[in-house]
């Protein structure tokens, strides 16, 4: 996901796992964050990765973020500035300058629903349970 507000490159336990990297590549980081849903979280790791897109290579400085998320990774303002691009979220698309031209890299607006889906049942489910845990010593009696 690319998030013009965000003032951080966020990556996602799924993802650190997946690209197969051990917690010897992570460096200290302790500058807390604040999530969509307006909590505070403090990551205490980040790595440095090399990120390639349409043949243009950055290095981005990802905070590693151990909590639930829909998203492998959040691109924020270090990416898009990094980058050069120009995100639209109407559009769903990024544009960003190449030694070929201006390249496009389009997203997919059934993708982002069913993330947006798949937060929300998750905040639910959660919220239930919470509701549920807050009534089991009245139902023990």
């Amino acid at each position: 996901m690319i998030d013009q507000g965000s003032e951080a490159d966020a990556m996602y336990p799924n993802l650190f796992k997946g690209l197969g990297l051990k917690r010897e590549d992570l460096s200290k980081y302790d500058t807390p964050l604040v999530g969509f849903d307006g909590r505070m979280v403090i990551p205490q790791e980040q790595i440095s990765l090399p990120v390639k897109m349409e043949g243009n290579e950055v290095v981005l400085s990802f905070i590693v973020v151990g909590s639930f998320s829909p998203y492998t990774a959040i691109l924020g303002r270090p990416c898009i500035h990094a980058m050069e691009a120009v995100p639209s979220t109407l559009h769903v698309k990024v544009k960003f300058p190449t030694e070929q031209g201006v390249a496009v890299v389009r997203g997919s607006q059934q993708m982002a629903r069913q993330c947006l889906v798949t937060a929300v049942n998750r905040k639910s489910k959660q919220a239930k349970e919470k509701e549920i845990a807050d009534e089991a010593p009245f139902l023990q009696l």
